[in-house]
């Protein structure tokens, strides 16, 4: 497998996704700060420091498997091409399409980078497919590259599970309130219980992630 993950849909006008995931981070808190400080910086040394940081950083802890971040990118791009996308760039959009919630600031603050974390996710969204994407992350993360496909084995499934019922019992009022219907989640079989630990629990958990994510668009 490949530390670098490059996924490829075409039929976006921005068709490759570049994803890494980097464990023992020491600099999370500076990166942090630089993107504050990019944002704000003018000229051309403003541009510059946001290209270098044009990335999406994401907590590596609330993200149950490699097709979880695929769907929050496509959505992404998908939002772009109908223009209804509710951030200002596609790496902003990813997280908060992976946020439960609607509140952008929420949303980075959660799945975002924070100055204690030491596991982080980062993904990169471009036009073509170019060679230096790597190289690039490297320059602004302190850290050691790992697979992505071992994200599983990092993630934290009590606070992913909390996050998917909140998302779950919001998408279904929203869908039941012509009916004027009520469920509760937990009081559900197939979710009751559950705690993450088996395999089969966060398979099913990670199911549910990715359902919600791909609903997003269409509860928000």
């Amino acid at each position: 497998m490949e530390l670098l993950e490059v996924y490829r849909y075409p039929e976006f006008l921005y068709p490759v996704i570049f994803a890494a995931k980097f464990k023992h981070v020491k600099n999370a808190g500076a990166i942090r700060e630089r993107i504050v400080k990019a944002a704000t910086m003018e000229g051309p040394e403003g541009d510059k420091e946001r290209d270098a940081v044009n990335f999406s950083f994401i907590n590596a802890k609330l993200i149950t498997s490699p097709l979880h971040l695929q769907t929050a990118a496509v959505q992404a791009l998908f939002a772009q091409s109908e223009e209804t996308m509710r951030t200002k760039t596609l790496h902003s959009e990813i997280i908060w399409n992976l946020n439960p919630t609607n509140n952008i600031t929420e949303a980075i603050k959660r799945y975002g980078v924070s100055n204690t974390m030491t596991d982080l996710i980062v993904m990169h969204i471009a036009s073509w497919e170019r060679e230096d994407v790597l190289e690039r992350m490297r320059n602004v993360v302190d850290g050691e590259l790992d697979l992505l496909a071992n994200v599983s084995q990092i993630t934290d499934w009590n606070t992913v599970m909390k996050a998917s019922i909140t998302l779950s019992v919001a998408s279904r009022t929203m869908l039941n309130t012509m009916t004027h219907q009520h469920y509760k989640l937990d009081q559900e079989p197939a979710f009751k219980d559950i705690t993450g630990r088996s395999p089969e629990e966060r398979a099913l958990i990670d199911n549910l992630v990715i359902s919600s994510v791909a609903m997003k668009s269409i509860m928000a």
